[in-house]
């Protein structure tokens, strides 16, 4: 037997129920996962209660929702969805958090510099879409740990550098008189990039 071999884990068994909601709901459980709606659970007993006993989905749907793949969905801001597979509600502003900081520690052993710098642009991206000026994010999601902070701070200073870039373009483009395709021209940016800068 080889080193690499003997590396290797046998894949975990995937939780019959988990085959069963991929048969019922391709859309949420298949090849993209999405994040559920709150109270997805009790919609999915009241749907279906001979097929997914409520016992075996409990522990079905944990398993699930601590798959990298489905933190991976909460951490992009991907909007919760029914079992319609339609977008109901956005993932709170802390959900999205964690997930990044769930993410980050899972991947961090393994190549930390490259887990470190994809945390720093979903948190980045997240302060951004969270609607919260960044003196309240910090507020809201200051961690005790010292990593976890600089992280956020490097976070803060990436969204604070693209503010300031919008809001020098958006000076200049007032003061040029041009159209926004031939600002876009002028300073070589992409026609749909400058319309969403300068809106």
């Amino acid at each position: 037997m080889t080193q690499e071999s003997t590396a290797r884990k046998p894949p975990r068994p995937v939780h019959p129920l988990l085959h069963k909601l991929f048969e019922l709901y391709p859309r949420l459980f298949g090849a993209r996962f999405l994040p559920l709606k709150l109270g997805v659970f009790e919609d999915l007993v009241a749907a279906h209660p001979e097929a997914l006993p409520a016992a075996e989905l409990k522990t079905a749907l944990g398993l699930h929702t601590r798959s990298n793949r489905y933190i991976e969905a909460v951490a992009s801001g991907l909007p919760r969805h029914d079992l319609q597979g339609k977008p109901v509600e956005p993932v709170a502003p802390e959900h999205v958090h964690h997930a990044i900081l769930e993410l980050y520690r899972r991947h961090s052993g393994r190549s930390p510099e490259q887990a470190r710098q994809r945390a720093v642009a979903q948190l980045a991206a997240a302060v951004e879409a969270s609607g919260m000026t960044r003196e309240a994010y910090r507020e809201r999601f200051t961690a005790s740990d010292d990593n976890l902070h600089a992280m956020l701070e490097e976070a803060l200073a990436v969204v604070a550098q693209k503010g300031a870039r919008r809001e020098a373009l958006q000076n200049a483009f007032q003061a040029s008189g041009k159209s926004v395709a031939e600002f876009a021209e002028m300073y070589g940016l992409d026609p749909k990039e400058a319309k969403k800068l300068l809106a």
